[in-house]
């Protein structure tokens, strides 16, 4: 029987807006984009114009550093943009699907009767290549290396999340595919981890070819990052494979009809959403149709991912390649007369500030008001409490702000990636960017030991 992991340390953010389980219908939109924002690290190398006409599966950009990993377009149709930002860096490469879908070819077949060189160089064609990332540092695995164990987290613990036991209905034998694709590229073995506290999808507890581990606790639990350390700690030298469950079932559809499908199932949450459902759409999609009617009258914060880690986009905007979910939070931009004074029994707070701490199941609205401005970095002793790893979270921002190597070292910086300081940097009074610092500490490690 999977072994049991308790998560004690943690914080579950009872927001309102969360999906209803039901699919509801949209009009699919005409703009798609590949943004290489959503790919740290990467140089990107343009293989096409504007006007350049493509199939699902054609390469849009390759990487500078590394050619063979390439990035492809979701849909068949025209590139209609390629948009810039400062000093010219590429942000998005648009393409404007056509009414006729068309799919490059890609091999198909047993994975079990093929070798590891030849199902990577299938996945590397084909673009799905970057739906692999390592640890540490949270960026796209190098196909050269072998890592120790792969990692797949079958719940998400974040605020609003998406469910992927509803997600995955109908995409069982997709998903057992990629299962047996991921048993091929590691000396170890492929970890599926499902959530305790209520009966998982039969295509993670049933999962050949992989071990099903059980979590159970607050948010971060559903945090792989915390769910290696538990399972396969990371030491310095080691290398571990991260993927989200909707990957790997591309991956299985590749492998299954060679065709590069990157059709995605995404909830579309938060309290300004007058009825929050799920979608079926295609990844990198524009998240117009989605919001346009959908949402209430006001200023708005349009989130792709969720409100802790995901990265604000425009009405008119694409999801990350990453993301199966939208957020659609009030802006915070007002100021409260005697706000911190008041009873407050309308606002969330950590500690008991407000008297909201009397209903600790009520959902909440929040908005991005920040509710002061920055101040000292202190100890309190509060992130410990939210902070479930293994490492000292002060002592380690304070190395990276320092940019000590051996420090950043010891206290664990090879384990850690960005979300997993959401928590600390939600609940920190001193508003300081600790996911900011965290990638700033992974990028000096990078530089410091290439």
């Amino acid at each position: 029987m999977p072994r049991v992991y308790n998560i004690r340390k943690g914080l579950n953010i009872t927001l309102a807006g969360k999906a209803e389980k039901v699919f509801a219908k949209v009009d699919p939109s005409d703009l798609y984009a590949v943004k290489p924002v959503d790919f740290h690290g990467l140089i990107p190398r343009l293989q096409v114009k504007e006007g350049t006409d493509v199939k699902a599966g054609s390469v849009l950009f390759t990487d500078k550093n590394r050619p063979e990993i390439r990035f492809t377009s979701p849909v068949s149709g025209k590139v209609t943009a390629i948009n810039r930002g400062e000093r010219r860096v590429i942000l998005e490469v648009v393409v404007k699907v056509d009414k006729k879908a068309e799919y490059e070819t890609f091999r198909s077949g047993d994975p079990f009767t093929m070798t590891r060189e030849e199902i990577i160089d299938n996945l590397l064609k084909s673009g799905l290549w970057p739906a692999f990332r390592q640890r540490p540092y949270n960026i796209i695995a190098n196909p050269l290396d072998v890592p120790k164990s792969v990692f797949i987290s079958a719940f998400d613990s974040a605020p609003l999340a998406p469910d992927y036991d509803f997600i995955i209905m109908g995409m069982e034998e997709d998903f057992q595919t990629g299962i047996n694709v991921l048993s091929r590229l590691t000396s170890g073995k492929v970890h599926i981890n499902i959530n305790e506290e209520y009966p998982a999808s039969t295509a993670f507890s049933q999962a050949k070819h992989a071990q099903v581990n059980r979590f159970r606790g607050p948010h971060p639990s559903g945090n792989v990052g915390v769910q290696i350390q538990r399972i396969d700690p990371l030491n310095k030298g080691e290398i571990i494979w991260v993927l989200n469950v909707q990957e790997v079932v591309s991956i299985g559809r590749l492998f299954t009809s060679g065709k590069y499908d990157l059709s995605r199932v995404i909830a579309l949450t938060g309290s300004e959403v007058k009825n929050p459902r799920y979608y079926k759409t295609t990844g990198c999609t524009s998240i117009h149709n989605f919001v346009h009617e959908a949402v209430t009258d006001g200023y708005h914060r349009y989130i792709s991912g969720n409100v802790l880690t995901g990265t604000r986009i425009a009405p008119e905007g694409f999801i990350g390649f990453y993301d199966s979910q939208i957020t659609v939070i009030p802006e915070g931009n007002h100021y409260e007369f005697l706000g911190w004074a008041m009873p407050g029994f309308n606002k969330y707070s950590v500690s008991r500030t407000f008297w909201s701490w009397l209903s600790p199941k009520r959902e909440y609205i929040v908005d991005t008001n920040l509710h002061g401005g920055q101040r000292a970095f202190i100890l309190t002793g509060l992130y410990e409490k939210v902070f479930p790893m293994d490492i000292y979270p002060m002592q380690l921002l304070k190395a990276i702000m320092a940019e000590d190597i051996d420090q950043m070292e010891k206290l664990g910086i090879y384990e850690i990636v960005e979300e997993d300081f959401a928590l600390c940097e939600f609940i920190d009074p001193s508003k300081t960017e600790m996911q900011t610092l965290v990638r700033k500490g992974l990028d000096t490690m990078m530089r410091e030991m290439s």
